[in-house]
């Protein structure tokens, strides 16, 4: 069977020998005669599985002090729109309004106090960063950004220093470039890009550096108390761990971020440079706010969409379809995308770009 180029926003492409290994797991984990699906998550085999994940987690970021701690949770990075605020919003917080997820994220914030908007692009529909209006605020519990926009192809280059603390959604873009991540006190990601299969939610969390509101939190919301149960306050997402912890020693084995984030920026920057130069499709984000892990675009010719859509499909390149809250084209290059499929699609862009008077039905 003819492999495909998978360019879907999540869940999304992992790396071939992950895939082979956790389907390994799932007949026989480790020869014990069980599936990972049935091996008890209290257990020596799953807490071994968790520790090891939860420390890749913090010695890949270079967070392995004793100031940080990762957990894996439940309910998705949306999860953590209301338990983030539940836990540390008092009186005010700042957020910076780059999309549809940092919108959702506002939205839950404000059960629990005021919402300071720190900048938005909204009335340009979310195509860049606003980066010039995000201030050093010190009245604030907390500033919140989104690091990468999977739906409109944004990405945060450049977090200025803050005399809060920081938390940043990085669902999209963790794991995929170098930064100081202890500029952020914060992190949280849903695993289904970059991370591991759909089920679990990665959050890192410097503890010490937030204050907790006033306020009594269920247990199961309550970092405090997760923290202390480390992770196993009820029955955790077994497989989607265990795939996360596969993809992370992948990760480590390419020698960490630095080297993926190398290939990611060859990636973006072969389809960047053709849409650049293209005549029939048009990059939707401006310049500076470019994202390496999705890169949004427009066909030029929309009664060619059909026709496109069919050229896509006959070359096995799937998931290019934009969010359908704003249609058009999206390309997801997350770190498991080989640069070989990028080329296939710029090849098919080229292609259909020179040729669709004969391609049209």
């Amino acid at each position: 069977m003819m492999s495909k180029h998978n360019f879907c926003a999540g869940p999304a492409k992992l790396p071939d020998v992950v895939f082979q290994q956790a389907g390994k797991a799932v007949v026989n984990y480790n020869e014990s005669g069980l599936s990972i699906l049935e091996i008890s998550h209290r257990s020596n085999a799953f807490t071994a599985i968790i520790e090891e994940a939860r420390a890749l987690v913090l010695e890949l970021l270079g967070l392995n002090t004793k100031d940080y701690v990762a957990l894996f949770l439940h309910g998705g990075a949306s999860a953590q729109f209301h338990q983030i605020p539940f836990n540390f919003l008092s009186k005010r917080a700042g957020y910076l309004n780059t999309g549809v997820w940092s919108q959702k994220a506002i939205h839950e914030a404000r059960f629990f106090g005021e919402v300071v908007d720190i900048g938005s692009s909204n009335y340009q529909a979310f195509s860049y960063i606003p980066e010039n209006t995000i201030q050093n605020r010190s009245d604030l519990d907390y500033i919140h950004y989104t690091s990468n926009n999977t739906i409109y192809g944004t990405q945060i280059k450049n977090f200025p220093e803050q005399k809060v603390p920081v938390v940043v959604d990085m669902s999209s873009d963790i794991f995929s470039r170098s930064l100081d991540f202890s500029q952020f006190q914060l992190i949280y990601a849903g695993a289904q890009k970059n991370i591991g299969a759909a089920g679990t939610t990665l959050v890192i969390i410097n503890r010490k550096a937030f204050s907790q509101a006033n306020r009594k939190i269920p247990s199961l919301l309550n970092y405090d108390y997760l923290i202390q149960k480390e992770s196993l306050a009820n029955t955790p997402t077994v497989f989607s761990i265990y795939v996360s912890l596969l993809n992370l020693r992948w990760l480590k084995a390419q020698g960490g971020i630095k080297s993926v984030e190398k290939r990611n920026e060859i990636k973006a920057n072969l389809l960047y440079n053709y849409l650049d130069a293209s005549n029939l499709f048009t990059p939707l984000v401006k310049k500076n706010s470019r994202s390496n892990m999705n890169i949004t675009f427009a066909l030029n010719k929309p009664d060619l969409t059909s026709d496109f859509d069919r050229f896509l499909e006959h070359h096995n390149i799937i998931g290019l379809k934009g969010h359908r809250s704003v249609g058009d084209y999206r390309a997801s290059l997350y770190n498991a995308l080989e640069l070989d499929s990028v080329k296939v699609l710029v090849s098919c862009l080229q292609q259909f770009e020179e040729n669709y008077e004969n391609i049209k039905s």
